[in-house]
């Protein structure tokens, strides 16, 4: 059973933030990544993603990422760089190892169970990102509807659309892309949003970003579960949309209440037939391996005090919450390392993890 002072799970962004942070601190330590190769969610993105469409790509720590031609799928050149940052600092991921489950060994360590056997840690740093977890919420009717439903995360491009009528669902950034994409080929689009979007005509300064990730730390730090970045923003009047709404593609209609075998009615009684409901509703976290440690609170949400767990100070959930992005992701990184060294360096703590 191998033995370290550390565990990664995860070897996105935020893993390898952390990595790359141990790699000084003096810990042992170990990465697991459940993907068969480098690129953490990217490698899975749609391949119409390029990178002139990207959303904020920030450096891992120590190594510039030299901007691609603009019209790369972003697919290949983030998983390319991420594999560069590996060779460069040497830095071992293990994959594909899929963790099932974390638990409390008893004796003050903790046990990463996984698919290819269990490690033993004093500590663990959960990057595991929100990919595998698509969130679909449900409506009345959903079962009924005799079309298509997908969400983001299997979306391959515009071209399986041809012809139909779509429903585009989803205020966020990557609603509107697909939205844009799709409406180039399909027979007619639907934007439905909960909410109405809010869209920003000056840049996204640093003190806007702060303010954005100040309200999901403050939810995080309640113990609700916690949103996401992107929800709590606004989205950006790039080129692409304001061409789009000079050909009337960003016309958004509200929340229909009910589907229905050939499409969605609303409550006043307006009707859409479509072929399609694309779901573009976001992620959740994926954290279900954490459930034996119990880790949630009453609120539904994980109580945090930055990256590291209340409940679990040998826990740090890095890319979660106020860090889930590129440029959170990598601070906090660093800052989890530091906090763990100093734990780990104690004679005991209250856990009974001793040094």
């Amino acid at each position: 059973m191998p033995k370290t002072d550390v565990v990664v799970v995860g070897a996105g962004q935020a893993g390898l933030s952390s990595a790359y942070h141990l790699r000084s601190s003096g810990l042992d330590f170990a990465v697991l990544d459940a993907d068969r190769a480098p690129g953490g969610a990217w490698q899975h993105r749609w391949p119409t993603l390029r990178m002139a469409t990207v959303h904020g790509i920030f450096d891992l720590p120590g190594m510039h990422f030299t901007p691609p031609p603009p019209d790369e799928p972003a697919a290949e050149a983030l998983p390319a760089y991420f594999a560069d940052f590996e060779r460069e600092f040497g830095i071992d991921v293990q994959r594909p190892v899929a963790v099932t489950a974390v638990r409390d060994a008893g004796d003050g360590r903790l046990l990463v169970e996984t698919d290819k056997g269990t490690w033993t840690t004093r500590a663990l740093i959960n990057a595991t990102g929100t990919w595998t977890r698509p969130f679909v919420p449900y409506y009345p009717g959903q079962e009924t509807f005799r079309g298509r439903q997908l969400h983001t995360a299997h979306y391959r491009g515009p071209a399986e659309f041809a012809g139909k009528r779509v429903i585009v669902v989803g205020g966020g950034t990557s609603a509107v892309q697909l939205l844009v994409e799709i409406a180039g080929v399909a027979a007619t689009t639907t934007w439905v949003t909960r909410r109405p979007p809010v869209f920003r005509d000056g840049p996204f300064t640093p003190d806007h970003g702060r303010e954005v990730v100040a309200r999901v730390d403050a939810r995080v730090r309640a113990g609700l579960p916690p949103g996401s970045i992107i929800s709590a923003g606004e989205l950006a009047w790039t080129p692409q949309l304001r061409d789009a709404r000079e050909r009337g593609l960003l016309v958004r209609r509200p929340m229909f209440d009910r589907i229905v075998p050939d499409g969605v009615r609303w409550p006043d009684g307006a009707a859409q037939d479509a072929d399609v409901i694309l779901w573009c509703t976001g992620f959740r976290p994926a954290l279900d391996h954490l459930a034996p440690l119990r880790l949630r609170g009453p609120r539904g949400g994980i109580v945090m005090d930055g990256t590291r767990v209340v409940a679990d100070p040998r826990i740090h959930l890095v890319g979660y919450g106020p860090s889930a992005s590129t440029v959170g992701a990598n601070r906090a990184g660093r800052a989890a390392v530091r906090e763990l060294r100093a734990l780990l360096a104690a004679p005991a703590d209250p856990r009974g993890v001793a040094a």
